[in-house]
């Protein structure tokens, strides 16, 4: 019995660097480029260029992001995904167009922020960490804010909102959508 010889070719894009799908804008890149100056290290650099890459991507971070981020930076991987995963300010996953992150810490939680955040999904038909059908919702349960002055509170996007009654929270909340005119 006469074995057949098997070929194998692999194409010519096995040799070079995997092609991402994400890929940051030339101002994007350039972004990158310049906080990498700033720095003395390039690994100073990754907070606010994760931070870009979210802004370009709708709100989130792409697992793939991490590789292309990696590839234009000229540092390991490992090195971006220790920021991406340690801040909670980084997306790894897809959020809604106004993203609410409602504090549970200590002075928010005695404060009634755990019975807010309920409403609140109740109201936008949406469970903690998904996004609602729409799009339009995506509600965190989160740890401090950092303004227990403001207890109970929240963050809607970028703007903290506070203090939050179970009544008036979702006003506050759309008063935040009509003024972002997210």
């Amino acid at each position: 019995m006469k074995e057949k010889e098997i070929q194998l070719t692999l194409p010519e894009s096995a040799n070079t660097l995997k092609e991402k799908s994400f890929k940051l804008s030339k101002e994007g890149v350039a972004f990158v480029q310049a906080q990498m100056k700033r720095y003395e290290t390039k690994r100073s650099a990754i907070l606010p260029s994760l931070y870009r890459v979210q802004e370009e991507n709708g709100g989130w971070i792409p697992p793939d992001a991490v590789s292309y981020l990696s590839q234009v930076m000229g540092i390991p991987e490992s090195y971006i995904q220790e920021a991406l995963t340690f801040y909670t300010l980084y997306n790894r996953k897809p959020v809604g167009r106004l993203q609410v992150q409602m504090c549970c810490n200590l002075s928010c939680a005695v404060n009634g922020a755990r019975e807010i955040l309920q409403h609140l999904c109740d109201h936008f038909k949406v469970k903690p960490g998904e996004v609602s059908a729409d799009g339009l919702v995506s509600i965190t349960r989160v740890e401090c804010l950092g303004a227990c002055d403001q207890a109970p509170m929240a963050q809607v996007n970028t703007s903290y909102i506070g203090p939050l009654k179970k009544e008036t929270a979702v006003k506050q909340i759309k008063q935040v959508l009509n003024k972002d005119g997210t």
